[in-house]
């Protein structure tokens, strides 16, 4: 659509106006018109209400019959609202400030609003003002002293009043509004903040417009821009607590072959607390563990880190079993942001010659252990303790298993078990998790391709992926 030539508006701020005429006002209230007392036509202002001004556009309206402005209501209801266009928030106290009439983009006009202050900007700062037009007072020879409440909190701060816009708008765009001869505040004021500056002595309707429409848009550019950064900031963040939870394993000089998978649930793109380690003492003794913080988020993701690197530091102190355990039941006491939350842990201790371990078993679900020619088969559970979190003084007996000459033993996390089978609430479970891993071992695989295909096909029978996060350790000696 054609795109109106802008004309001269004054537009007088509302501590200006004077008074309306109490028969006139009587008369658009019993009218109905919406604001009332409040909007008048050009050159006149509210009384000091700072309200918007659009809804009624001339004095004429006002006094339209009641069935009229019904009509002109329906009429406005049938064909959508009225405006969609810019909304411009004027602040200032300055009365001779001039705004001309604005468009947007699409050709229509700019609503304006006006407030003397920041509490009466407060008030009118709402979801749709787009833009705020900070009008700066002029600078008084050797005057830095505080305006008074609501004009900047800083005595010695010329630009105390935009600051505190910035505080107040932080989605909203602002321009400043000046003199030419203070052209370093100005630019000062862009340095602090704002959108950028215009001089009264050179603004018309046309450059008006621009400068709201481009301080709009390089607003919008400045939150994508901020949103972005703090999504790669976060992804780092993450990616330093995965790196954290999923260390690399400690096993120079032992036979054993390691592999480990960790998919994480993100569904709603937060962290779990799975994590596991594995190392080798100086004695020949392969520790491995496999734990599970209770819970989504990077507070449980870092609890999960903590508890990880504890049990890596209690290990080469020489601790395990029952020791080990209930000093890391300690540390998540004293490190956990709530009494609710608790860690499943399970620990296995795999001797020199490789052909025994210790198995100690917290709350947490059992190895699978597949031995030569032998079907894989879970690891007995009856003589595990409770999850670390839960009994003060519980208990953690250490079970002794025979592995055999060649074996594999794969640890893992209940996400890998608690996924769907189809769209019922069947459970796949750890029978079916041991039937699946047997069919890949039957298929030949080993290692990673073992845990990637056994995840896999978790995934696909649960229809999508997984809601927790999933992490499994396979240890194998040939």
């Amino acid at each position: 659509m054609p795109v109106p030539v802008p004309h001269q508006r004054t537009v007088v701020l509302p501590h200006q106006a004077g008074p309306v005429d109490d028969a006139r006002a009587d008369a658009a209230r019993v009218a109905g018109a919406p604001g009332a007392g409040d909007a008048t036509a050009q050159g006149v202002s509210a009384p000091a209400t700072g309200v918007d001004r659009q809804p009624v556009h001339s004095v004429s309206q006002a006094f339209q019959k009641p069935e009229q402005q019904s009509a002109e209501r329906r009429v406005s209801a049938d064909q959508g609202p009225v405006h969609q266009g810019l909304t411009l928030l004027l602040i200032g106290e300055d009365p001779n400030s001039h705004v001309p009439d604005m468009w947007d983009w699409a050709g229509r006009k700019v609503r304006l609003r006006t407030a003397r202050n920041l509490t009466e900007a407060e008030r009118l700062l709402t979801d749709d003002v787009h833009c705020i037009l900070l009008d700066l007072p002029p600078r008084q020879p050797g005057d830095r002293t505080e305006r008074g409440p609501g004009h900047g909190d800083t005595p010695d701060d010329e630009l105390g009043m935009l600051r505190d816009v910035l505080r107040m708008a932080t989605s909203h765009a602002v321009l400043v509004l000046t003199y030419e001869t203070d052209a370093q505040r100005a630019a000062d004021a862009v340095r602090v903040g704002a959108q950028d500056y215009l001089f009264r002595d050179e603004l018309d309707g046309a450059v008006l417009s621009r400068a709201v429409r481009y301080a709009v848009e390089r607003k919008r550019a400045d939150l994508a821009q901020r949103q972005l950064t703090e999504s790669r900031m976060l992804a780092q963040e993450n990616a330093r607590l995965e790196r954290g939870l999923l260390p690399t394993p400690l096993l120079d000089g032992s036979n054993l072959r390691f592999a480990a998978c960790y998919r994480p649930g993100r569904s709603r793109a937060l962290l779990g607390g799975d994590f596991y380690d594995t190392v080798r003492t100086p004695d020949g003794t392969v520790h491995a563990m496999i734990g599970d913080v209770c819970g989504h988020g990077p507070d449980e993701a870092a609890l999960g880190v903590e508890l990880r690197i504890a049990w890596r530091a209690l290990t080469f102190a020489g601790l395990s079993g029952d020791e080990l355990l209930a000093t890391l039941q300690k540390v998540l006491e004293h490190e956990r942001a709530d009494d609710e939350i608790f860690a499943t842990l399970c620990t296995v201790d795999i001797s020199a010659d490789g052909r025994r371990a210790g198995l100690c078993l917290a709350g947490h679900p059992a190895p699978l252990l597949a031995q030569a020619g032998e079907s894989p088969q879970l690891l007995p559970y009856e003589f595990g303790g409770p999850a670390l979190g839960l009994l003060p003084q519980a208990r953690w007996p250490r079970r002794q298993v025979e592995l055999g000459g060649s074996w594999s033993l794969m640890m893992y996390t209940d996400g890998l078990i608690e996924g769907r089978i189809g769209e019922g609430n069947q459970r796949l479970g750890q029978e079916g998790m041991t039937e699946l891993v047997s069919r890949q071992m039957a298929a030949g695989l080993t290692g990673e391709e073992l845990l990637d295909a056994s995840v896999r096909e978790v995934r696909d029978l649960n229809g999508g992926e997984l809601t927790d996060d999933v992490a499994v350790l396979l240890l194998d000696r040939r």
